[in-house]
């Protein structure tokens, strides 16, 4: 599933995809719909400036979006899988991340990887969430297949 009013992925895939009751959420980034990055700044020069911290929350918020499109939230997530372009940002990523989750927050795994599909990216995270169908929407679902 698309969500409309979030970036376009960068190919042929969905924002979310449901399998029963849970739900899987694509790797996701501090990308904003106009393609432009949370966290990612050009001065006159040229001189980029990232900053792990403002991409992190970016992306959480992100999820939270995708999440909030089917039904469910941040309390819904079940496990992280965070990858970052260099393990010098653990700690501020770290941070951030404690701003949403604790010890009663998903299971999470942090790697570091080679290259983000851009090179402003210093972050994607990518999640599974559990959230139960509706049980009206499970209902008519039923009564559609029934006819």
């Amino acid at each position: 599933m698309l969500v409309a009013g979030k970036a376009k992925p960068r190919g042929k895939f969905p924002h979310v995809k449901r399998a029963g009751d849970f739900v899987y959420v694509s790797g996701t980034s501090s990308r904003r719909p106009d393609g432009t990055f949370v966290g990612a700044e050009a001065d006159a020069m040229g001189t980029t400036s990232l900053d792990i911290r403002a991409q992190t929350r970016a992306v959480i918020e992100n999820i939270a979006d995708l999440l909030h499109a089917v039904g469910g939230g941040l309390q819904d997530v079940v496990n992280i899988s965070a990858f970052l372009v260099n393990m010098n940002d653990f700690g501020g990523y770290n941070e951030v991340y404690a701003e949403f989750f604790d010890e009663t927050g998903p299971a999470r795994t942090t790697v570091a990887v080679h290259q983000l599909p851009h090179p402003h990216l210093l972050i994607e995270i990518s999640c599974v969430a559990h959230v139960p169908r509706d049980t009206q929407g499970s209902q008519d679902s039923q009564k559609e297949h029934a006819r």
